[in-house]
């Protein structure tokens, strides 16, 4: 595999920002799929906010997601995943996800992620870290977030399900669900009673 660097963006990466934005218009157009159109600046400022990821090799663009809070940070979307096509069939959207995935679970380890995509390869990637299909009710209900898809293609189907579901595939990551078994306050009670009486059988001995 060709020497990538995939680390998360600060100011020094919004010379690529153009170059993001036109790789992913073109995937849009190719796909026939819809994606939310961003804007130059709303890029760059999650460059400069440590809510994105990018992957060069060398100086060249390779590749390209970005995180966003919704909800006073109850949730979390990793969005915009794009590998210019010189660099894909590497494996490295796998690398940017992972990243991305790393990055908000740092941030906001008790916030649920959640993504909504068309494409297989994302869905696939979503599952291996712990993602389950959902309904578009489990989502965030910030209207922030859902004023991002006005910019798709397929925004129409949206409004005409009232928001139920679209072309889309919702998929949610609960971090409460990846936490340990919760033992019962009793049986801890319990645990630490029996620690205690241990203890004191060690210290007299």
């Amino acid at each position: 595999m060709k020497d990538i660097q995939v680390v998360v963006a600060d100011a020094s990466h919004e010379k690529y920002v153009d170059t993001i934005l036109k790789t992913i218009e073109d995937a849009a157009k190719i796909r026939g799929t819809g994606i939310a159109k961003r804007t130059h600046e709303y890029l760059t400022t999650k460059m400069k906010e440590a809510k994105a990821v990018i992957a060069l090799c060398g100086d060249e663009f390779a590749g390209f997601s970005y995180i966003e809070t919704w909800g006073n940070k109850h949730y979390v979307t990793t969005s915009g995943l794009i590998v210019h096509p010189d660099y894909r069939g590497l494996g490295l959207a796998k690398k940017i996800k992972d990243m991305t995935f790393s990055l908000a679970r740092t941030r906001w380890p008790f916030a649920k992620i959640f993504s909504l995509t068309s494409g297989a390869a994302v869905m696939a990637m979503n599952t291996q870290l712990g993602y389950k299909p959902v309904t578009f009710a489990d989502l965030t209900d910030d209207e922030a977030f859902w004023r991002g898809c006005e910019g798709c293609i397929n925004v129409d189907v949206l409004h005409r399900t009232g928001r139920k579901y679209c072309i889309c595939t919702a998929m949610l990551y609960d971090p409460t669900e990846h936490l340990p078994a919760k033992i019962p306050d009793d049986v801890i009670e319990r645990i630490r009673k029996i620690d205690g009486k241990d203890s004191k059988m060690k210290a007299k001995n």
